[in-house]
């Protein structure tokens, strides 16, 4: 545990010794702030008119959260690629790559140590987001139950996708295919719940299955669902695997 940590902190010292941390948290704060107010503009639309009609039903977490939740997945498309760009890439780039494979640490220590630093940095850009959640347990009466397990999902499915950018920037030593690459497959995962709508049923349940966007609906929602901790944990490790294997197969090549 000892060299995972070293790992984990030498990468999160890599992403703010330079503007990179600052500017992705910075990025991450911004875009979430304006989809967080599109759906409170909304919200506050329809109190007032709730206000004159009684009879409308308001619920702050499905009106307001959960699409702000849903939100944050679209973002995960646009940053996710900047914060794993880097991971291996640079290290092929700067040629510390070798020094790294040559040191006594194993390869899964490695991994997890970088795995571990990027959701560092992710868990550091999710907690600016509870002063938006705070903002509303001050203003508002909303549940705090939906509200945790939506951060459970977000959590799990960065994950995921922290997993898979590992992977791809493992592939490559230029940053900029690796980011672009991330991108094109990230943005495929986020698809696949829509393409499902124009197949046959079989088809359709396959890839609603696979949709890393349909596994998130039910935690917005305030649903913890064990297929779906499962398949988020399950697409976690298989991503850090295929990283494995790349990086065993750089250290065979020399």
């Amino acid at each position: 545990m000892r060299n995972i940590a070293a790992i984990a902190q030498r990468e999160l010292n890599a992403y703010f010794s330079s503007p990179i941390g600052y500017v992705l948290i910075g990025f991450f704060a911004l875009l979430f702030g304006w989809f967080f107010y599109v759906p409170l503009a909304f919200f506050e639309q329809q109190s007032m008119q709730s206000a004159m009609n009684p009879g409308q039903a308001m619920n702050i977490n499905q009106m307001l959260v959960a699409p702000a939740f849903m939100n944050t997945t679209v973002i995960m498309l646009l940053v996710f690629p900047l914060i794993t760009m880097r991971t291996y890439s640079e290290e092929k780039r700067s040629g510390t790559i070798e020094l790294l494979l040559t040191s006594p640490l194993t390869d899964v220590e490695i991994i997890l140590g970088k795995f571990i630093g990027a959701m560092g940095l992710y868990t550091a850009m999710l907690s600016i987001t509870l002063i938006h959640m705070a903002i509303l347990f001050i203003f508002g009466n909303p549940e705090w139950k939906p509200i945790a397990t939506g951060y459970l999902g977000l959590l799990l499915m960065g994950g995921c996708f922290l997993s898979l950018g590992l992977f791809i920037s493992s592939l490559t030593k230029n940053q900029i295919v690796a980011a672009m690459a991330t991108f094109a497959v990230f943005l495929m995962l986020w698809v696949l719940n829509w393409i499902s709508t124009f197949v046959g049923p079989t088809t359709q349940a396959v890839l609603a299955h696979l949709s890393i966007t349909e596994h998130f609906d039910d935690f917005a929602k305030g649903i913890i669902d064990t297929k779906h901790v499962i398949y988020y944990l399950s697409f976690i490790a298989f991503g850090l695997f295929l990283t494995m294997k790349s990086v065993d197969s750089e250290r065979w090549r020399g």
